[in-house]
């Protein structure tokens, strides 16, 4: 079976590269020619574990290939993916101009029957915005092909997609037509092989079900963080709540962490997203202006923890940043915490030395040198007044403390993650402060 996948960002590259090592002969476009060319010399464009091994084997065994346009396979594939970027608009609003784009180059293009199918995460309705801006182009032709639209979200974490996509929990598959449906279950037929879920519905459906599970997810974190902050005010430990609430079977412990808030480019992205779709359809999602509400304020939470320890100021303080990614095994950080206490820091008068293990070249690239870069984890630490945890990356867990305790000018560490224990580190002589303990 061939596929196109049009779109070499995270999603695109992830899921081409995953269904050629199922077998299928896929195909990957993008309109960025250096994208492109980097991806046929082996250069991965993104970090993500396992992927570089991945895509050089399968296009060394020829089941994975590179293009610029869509019209150099559109005559061999039977399904076109579209994983382009939907960024957030200055309204909220997903922008689909990209999602829109590739319809149109599906309907210049196609000459037999062919299913386009959205894998990136668009509002409820865009499919019908899809197949008429097809349509459209077929009638400039002046011809009339069969085609099809489908939903296909993606439910990938970052750090993980690779197994995400090979295990998944669930397959969601959004039509409207049998044809669809059996060239789709011949697709996933592989997965289906291994009984994971593939669960067919109709397209609006699909689409909504993208937002509604990533909005869950991140409701679920904002409710912990609101409850910590709660924990610290009535002298209650919030690890001992989340095992305790967890242990119910109808509502589980999964994503019930507190911390210093949730990134990325989905949680945020897709939480505005839904909220401005409920705007244009009259209606106001009032949960979720308020699981947005806490994110950004929990944001802050360090900070704000931060300015009470040093009641005098903090201009000239030295202050050391582990982690900078708004989760482990990615260099992505959008959205992340690190932004946001950066910025905080800078326009107290700070001096900020940070260390990540992947993402430093990402944070030069956003920031540039307003803050200084470590060499390791121990040297981000000298001479330091306090340390920030905000990412819990693998390395970070079990640090030599008695050598940071003699780096380190004032030995205080504020942990965003909860991965440290107090009795611990009073012993080597820490102020530690945490979330919700």
């Amino acid at each position: 079976m061939k596929i196109a996948v049009v779109g070499t960002g995270y999603v695109g590259l992830v899921s081409g590269t995953c269904f050629a090592e199922m077998g299928v002969d896929v195909t990957c476009i993008d309109v960025d020619t250096a994208k492109i060319n980097a991806l046929i010399a082996g250069e991965i464009p993104i970090y993500e574990p396992g992927l570089e091994e991945l895509v050089n084997r399968n296009a060394r065994e020829n089941r994975l290939h590179f293009t610029t346009k869509l019209a150099d396979c559109i005559n061999d594939v039977e399904v076109v993916f579209s994983a382009v970027g939907t960024p957030p608009d200055e309204d909220g609003s997903a922008d689909l101009r990209y999602v829109i784009e590739v319809a149109r180059t599906f309907g210049r293009t196609i000459n037999k029957y062919a299913v386009l199918v959205t894998k990136s995460t668009v509002p409820v309705g865009t499919a019908a915005r899809v197949k008429a801006t097809v349509n459209e182009e077929l009638q400039k032709r002046g011809i009339n092909i069969p085609f099809d639209v489908a939903s296909n979200p993606e439910f990938l974490k970052e750090g993980a997609a690779i197994k995400d996509f090979m295990s998944p929990d669930r397959v969601v598959v959004g039509v409207d037509s049998e044809r669809a449906k059996d060239l789709m279950t011949k697709l996933y037929r592989p997965f289906l092989l291994n009984n994971f879920r593939v669960i067919f519905t109709d397209i609006p459906s699909a689409e909504m079900i993208k937002y509604a599970a990533n909005s869950m997810l991140a409701t679920r974190i904002s409710f912990m963080n609101d409850i910590a902050n709660l924990c610290e005010l009535v002298g209650a430990d919030v690890n001992m709540v989340r095992k305790g609430i967890g242990s119910d079977s109808r509502i589980g412990s999964k994503f019930l962490y507190p911390g210093c808030g949730y990134g990325g480019s989905c949680f945020p992205k897709d939480v505005k997203a839904l909220i401005k779709t409920a705007e244009q359809n009259g209606y106001s999602m009032r949960v979720l202006k308020a699981v947005e509400d806490v994110n950004q304020s929990q944001k802050e939470i360090l900070f704000h923890k931060l300015t009470k320890l040093f009641p005098e100021g903090l201009k000239n303080k030295n202050i050391a940043i582990w982690g900078l990614s708004f989760k482990p095994e990615t260099d992505d950080m959008r959205e992340a915490t690190s932004l946001v206490m950066i910025k905080r820091l800078t326009d107290s008068g700070v001096n900020i030395k940070v260390f990540d293990p992947v993402a430093m070249p990402e944070c030069r690239r956003r920031v540039g040198n307003v803050v200084s870069y470590a060499v390791d984890m121990y040297d981000a630490t000298l001479d330091a007044d306090a340390l920030l945890l905000l990412t819990e990356w693998k390395q970070f867990r079990m640090p030599a403390w008695a050598v940071i305790r003699k780096s380190m000018r004032t030995p205080l560490i504020l942990d965003g993650r909860n991965i440290y224990d107090l009795a611990e580190l009073s012993e080597f002589g820490f102020a530690y402060h945490s979330i919700g303990r």
